[in-house]
């Protein structure tokens, strides 16, 4: 019996994540919730990321479910350090160019009649990372729908599709690297749809570039042109939060869903104890923080996070450092090994004596727990998308740090359109550090942020109970693209 005779009695989505800490947690989270309807789940990491889990986690982590399983594809890039996120031009540049046969090579293998007679069913759809744009041809080589989801905001969504536009008015590729830092950067994009007081520096890093053949702006561009293409197009928001800028994505896409935050959709959801227990971090996380928090007191400590992948300067990192120990406010800072630029994060022994009992510094932990800790009151971030929906889940304000990617494009409307979050320079000097640390934390324009992101906690919660838009969304994508015959 070959596997087109196989009775299919259950939906089976192979789910690939882009191969970073934001995306797999995104992805993954997106699988549980795809699980707790019904369907039979395969997830794809990378052999790096797959080895990465099981240091962080457990040799048993992944082992997964009968219906939860994971799989693994090589990244082809030569060895790196184990413990750090790798280079993300020589990343993008494997996914378009060597990605594709070990993945198709997968679903050939889940196809089988072998695999079907051990209640591992037929593939039914893909659920793929929208910048992996080559799951497109393996979905239309299966006949399968696939669905492109979106672990960044709708306003980031709609910058990235600009390129064609950004390319056709000259204003992309940019001359000359003087470009990303002069006036240029003041040049207004009036024209982008759903999107107001728009300029260019706002816009993600990757798309104000200077070389057309950089293999993440390539990457991107494939995306722009496949993403159409999708059976359906998943975006991890929430209808109220970017309503505007949602409906001026519909007309580009066969079909929109937002469908977030993931993780308050899982607080709802039946998701057995063995599933819950499969992490997202790609690093050991370090609970030890949370016992120092428990003896703080509620709203008192400011929570800084750059991220999975942001790196910056000794100096920065010195900088800042000083800014938060001479604010006198109390402070949880995480800082990875790899954080500064070609060396180890090294702060003075001055500022470790100047902040005993007042600051703890660690190299990684538990976010969303630390977050939703009574003791958090603002959070220092650099604005990737999962720090932004956590931080508004959890209630709490945001400095907001922008690097690169996506950062830029939240920043503004975690800061401009949501007003839940204070800008400043990824240069800043020790003192704008401590004067902006003092006006959120105790500052009437921090107490009016706090109000405001009260105001979206409770609409993200609205959004993902049985009845909310992001519930109804999820439903609508499951009955009408993963399980339609159509």
């Amino acid at each position: 019996m070959d596997s087109k005779t196989v009775k299919v009695d259950k939906a089976h989505a192979v789910c690939i994540p882009c191969p970073s800490q934001s995306h797999i947690k995104a992805l993954l989270q997106f699988a549980k919730l795809l699980h707790s309807k019904g369907f039979h789940i395969t997830f794809v990491n990378t052999e790096f990321n797959h080895r990465r889990f099981l240091k962080s986690r457990g040799p048993k982590s992944l082992d997964g479910l009968p219906d939860f399983q994971f799989k693994t594809i090589p990244d082809s890039l030569p060895p790196s350090n184990p413990n750090a996120t790798q280079d993300a031009d020589a990343l993008c540049e494997s996914i378009m160019e060597n990605f594709l046969a070990p993945f198709s090579n997968i679903l050939l293998k889940l196809n089988t009649a072998i695999n079907a007679s051990n209640n591992n069913p037929p593939v039914t759809c893909i659920i793929a990372d929208g910048f992996m744009p080559f799951t497109h041809t393996a979905a239309r080589e299966l006949g399968i729908p696939i669905v492109m989801l979106f672990t960044v905001s709708a306003c980031s969504l709609m910058a990235f599709m600009q390129v064609p536009s950004l390319r056709e008015k000259g204003l992309i590729p940019l001359n000359d690297e003087s470009y990303l830092t002069n006036e240029y950067q003041d040049t207004v994009l009036d024209w982008i749809p759903g999107m107001r007081d728009i300029q260019l520096r706002d816009l993600p890093t990757v798309i104000r570039t200077t070389d057309p053949n950089n293999p993440s702006f390539k990457m991107v561009s494939q995306t722009v042109e496949i993403a159409p293409k999708a059976s359906g197009i998943v975006v991890h928001t929430f209808d109220a939060l970017e309503q505007e800028v949602l409906d001026a994505l519909s007309p580009m896409f066969p079909c929109v869903y937002a469908i977030g935050p993931q993780q308050l959709l899982l607080n709802h959801s039946h998701i057995n104890d063995p599933l819950k227990s499969i992490g997202y971090s790609l690093w050991k996380e370090e609970n030890e923080c949370l016992n120092w928090l428990n003896s703080k007191a509620p709203n008192s400590v400011i929570y800084v996070n750059f991220g999975s992948i942001t790196v910056m300067t000794q100096q920065l990192l010195v900088e800042i450092g000083w800014g938060l120990a001479n604010s006198k406010f109390m402070f949880l800072w995480i800082i990875r090994p790899d954080s500064i630029v070609g060396d180890s994060a090294i702060l003075p022994p001055e500022f470790v004596e100047e902040i005993k009992g007042s600051g703890l510094i660690s190299s990684w932990c538990p976010q969303e727990e630390v977050l939703n800790h009574s003791s958090i009151g603002r959070f220092l971030t650099h604005c990737g998308w999962n720090s932004i929906i956590e931080s508004i889940c959890a209630g709490v304000p945001m400095i907001c740090c922008p690097f690169y990617g996506d950062q830029p494009t939240n920043c503004k409307y975690a800061c401009n359109e949501w007003g839940i979050g204070m800008e400043i320079d990824n240069g800043a000097k020790r003192g704008e550090v401590e004067k902006i640390v003092r006006e959120l934390m105790e500052g009437n324009k921090g107490k009016k942020m706090k109000k405001k992101v009260m105001e979206l906690k409770k609409l993200a919660e609205e959004a993902t109970g049985p009845h909310g838009s992001s519930s109804i969304n999820l439903d609508k994508l499951v009955n009408d693209v993963l399980l339609s015959k159509g």
